[in-house]
């Protein structure tokens, strides 16, 4: 890429990063009220225009589209969903990939203004990082909860952001909630984090691949093993 083509991308990339930041906070704002009048599924819906909206500002500033591949592996019924965590683009993106679901995020998150209000309205599992075996009952409490009322459950197992091509230890507490419900593991890999890094404002453009991976069985297994074959799926398949 030119210096010129580089300067004109980094003008798209501020132009989107402007728009992504008001857009969520007023959205933010309508939605907090919306969802008021609103069950489960219909709010998250409106979480779904949310995140259409800025993958398509995304698509059309700085040229960055996705595609998916293996959505027939999504298995009936509702599970468990481990998601690759090197960008910000899947914590958007995740509305539209996934039937209706609630994810497991900091807590911190909770406290934006309006932001965090939307994501307590949309049910999702907030959780103390620090706090170890108390996060992960609080998962196993939440999410058996959440999955006997119909909804899948969304964790990046790596807990942070990883750059691309790296990894860290997976949380247990994913694995944990499969193998005692006998829920399915879903792996899902993606190559965002080579054009939308976890730092810097700069969006390459191009075609974040997506792959949906065949469900991995988890009922009696031991966590560690569970954790083994899906953090081996996952980083051979997020490979750019």
């Amino acid at each position: 890429m030119t210096a010129a083509a580089s300067a004109l991308q980094l003008l798209c990339s501020l132009c989107f990063t402007a728009f992504f930041l008001l857009w969520t906070f007023f959205y933010g704002i309508f939605f907090s009220c919306a969802c008021l009048l609103l069950p489960f599924r219909g709010r998250f819906e409106l979480a779904r225009v949310w995140a259409r909206v800025i993958l398509g500002a995304l698509r059309w500033t700085c040229r960055l589209d996705y595609r998916v591949e293996g959505r027939e592996h999504l298995p009936a019924g509702n599970h468990i969903a481990y998601i690759k965590h090197s960008s910000s683009w899947e914590t958007v993106a995740q509305a539209l990939l996934l039937p209706p679901h609630v994810w497991v995020l900091k807590r911190e998150l909770t406290w934006i203004p309006f932001v965090g209000w939307g994501i307590k309205l949309l049910r999702a599992i907030a959780v103390d990082r620090g706090s170890g075996a108390i996060a992960v009952r609080s998962v196993l409490e939440q999410g058996k909860a959440r999955l006997a009322e119909g909804e899948w459950i969304v964790i990046f197992p790596e807990g942070t952001r990883m750059p691309p091509g790296e990894t860290r230890k997976y949380g247990v507490s994913g694995a944990l909630l499969a193998s005692e419900t006998g829920r399915l593991i879903v792996p899902i890999a993606h190559d965002a984090g080579y054009f939308w890094p976890r730092r810097g404002l700069m969006k390459k453009p191009g075609t974040i691949r997506v792959v949906i991976g065949a469900p991995i069985a988890a009922a009696g297994r031991n966590p560690r093993d569970i954790n083994a074959e899906a953090q081996t799926w996952i980083e051979a398949h997020s490979r750019h």
